[in-house]
């Protein structure tokens, strides 16, 4: 017990409209439908976990993370409510604190828990039907002050930290819990392919379709990372569950659940660096700076692009350099730092060109080609344009070329290129050309499950006011309306989106 609030826990309470009465009671029953009849809770009991900090033994904080996350609608964790848990935390020496409240970074075993806990919460969602609510999403130096020590660390040396208890230890804290035993090489080949058919659909229809399927496999990889394996095949693991985690992510993060997706971006570079492959670590967290951007918030995207790039380390290939400097241009392009901006394209350019393909990139790079170059820059110069209109001319010839190099099966790519085309010439006030791509994204749209092109639409839905007396304009902003959702159409523009 600290003796002061836990203010985690009293904002979520507050947000859920209970009585400490009618908690105590949703409590107990909760507790003895997961097999915990002997469990009696009062009043009492409820406001001293609110009003003095007192952490309650298990299974309460898993009852209350279950009774939260139904009724909020979205994932609350045992560290939402402002609860430690039990394991090895190494040198870290602000878990719990204000700025540090989810307690990274996370020890390998706790890494596997918090995954299993947060999975098998989502999947409770998805399986009641719930939708998302909004919540606040960490500020990006709230995940990069914690991580930047570790991340730098050589993840070998976790291999002779003390163990909890026995080799098979893992926190029984998730739904679904996949049961703990060992599996072979062909098994976790299987998990890999399963990785890249999750991956070339997201690609290509969206988000939405899957997320559950993969947020279901990733449970179980959970489970199968409380069994202690051989060195190699455990390193796989941990990749197969980088890989899953990073896509949960996108495609939590393509269909708005923003703070679920941030919480994936997060589990994804623990397991990636614990795997020993800092490169997909810092990749991760390009995700997440790359939803910062989408969101408005470029300066929490480069605090993260900061530790993305150094904590990468000095293995990461020069494609995938490029790929981090083209996020990062692009955050610089919402902050209106054109200077900044094209140097750091320059520099993505030079990296690209310069990688030999003489070593085979990661399955996880394989997607970001020639294509996604371009698309990166148009969306960058596009962005810019709107604090310099000069330079939409550059982001239509960027777009050119990346719709030219799409390859198959990149549908929602092609539609951000159509968008950042046809946005980009209307800010060059070239309506005729601007209607003729944006009517190309709209004919393709209803193929994918992506929020995110609600959003790009949003943004050009914008940009067509200023042209509202031209007939063809105003057919178009009306096919915009049918294609947005109903009300959508009158939400606050985000600055920029992304491909």
């Amino acid at each position: 017990m600290t003796g002061e609030p836990n203010t985690r826990l009293s904002d979520l309470f507050g947000l859920a409209g209970w009585s400490k009465g009618e908690l105590a009671r949703m409590v107990n029953r909760q507790a003895a439908a997961m097999g915990h009849p002997q469990l009696a809770t009062d009043t009492s009991r409820v406001r001293r976990w609110i009003d003095m900090g007192e952490s309650p033994r298990d299974p309460v904080p898993k009852v209350l993370a279950a009774l939260f996350t139904e009724r909020l609608g979205r994932v609350v964790t045992i560290e939402d409510l402002g609860f430690g848990r039990r394991g090895r935390v190494g040198k870290q020496q602000e878990v719990g604190k204000q700025h540090n409240p989810d307690g990274l970074p996370w020890a390998p075993e706790r890494t596997a828990a918090v995954l299993t806990e947060f999975t098998g919460m989502d999947l409770m969602l998805n399986r009641r039907g719930l939708v998302s609510a909004g919540a606040a999403l960490a500020a990006g130096s709230t995940i990069t002050g914690p991580m930047h020590d570790w991340l730098h660390t050589d993840p070998v040396l976790a291999a002779d930290a003390p163990r909890i208890d026995d080799p098979l230890y893992a926190d029984q804290a998730g739904f679904d819990r996949y049961e703990a035993a060992p599996i072979g090489s062909e098994e976790i080949e299987a998990l890999e392919r399963s990785v890249e058919v999750f991956r070339a659909w997201d690609a290509s229809r969206g988000g939405g379709l899957q997320r559950k399927a993969v947020v279901g496999q990733l449970n179980e990889v959970g489970g199968m990372l409380a069994f202690r394996h051989p060195e190699h095949l455990q390193r796989r693991l941990w990749g197969v569950a980088a890989n899953l985690a990073v896509l949960a992510g996108w495609m939590s993060h393509d269909i708005g659940l923003e703070p679920t997706a941030q919480k994936y971006f997060v589990i994804a570079a623990h397991a990636a660096r614990e795997g020993g492959d800092r490169p997909r670590a810092g990749e991760a967290l390009s995700r997440a700076a790359r939803q910062m951007v989408h969101l408005g918030r470029p300066d929490d995207a480069l605090d993260l692009m900061k530790l993305a790039k150094s904590g990468s380390g000095d293995m990461v290939l020069p494609r995938t350099q490029a790929m981090l400097h083209t996020i990062e241009a692009w955050a610089q392009a919402s902050m209106g730092r054109g200077q900044a901006m094209r140097r750091t394209l320059g520099k993505a350019e030079e990296l690209f060109v310069s990688d030999k393909s003489d070593v085979p990139p990661p399955s996880w790079m394989q997607l970001f080609d020639e294509a996604d170059l371009h698309g990166m820059q148009a969306l960058a110069f596009r962005t810019l344009a709107e604090h310099d209109p000069s330079v939409a001319i550059v982001a239509q010839r960027h777009a050119k070329q990346a719709l030219e190099l799409r390859a198959n099966g990149r549908q929602r790519s092609k539609i951000f290129d159509y968008i950042s085309l046809a946005s980009a010439c209307f800010i060059a006030d070239d309506p005729e050309q601007a209607d003729r791509y944006a009517r190309l994204a709209l004919v393709t749209m209803g193929e994918t499950s992506s929020h995110r092109t609600w959003d790009r639409l949003r943004e050009m839905y914008r940009l067509t006011g200023r042209f509202a007396g031209y007939a063809k304009i105003e057919d178009l902003r009306e096919e915009i309306k049918l294609a947005l959702p109903q009300s959508s159409i009158i939400k606050q523009p985000r600055r920029s989106s992304e491909i």
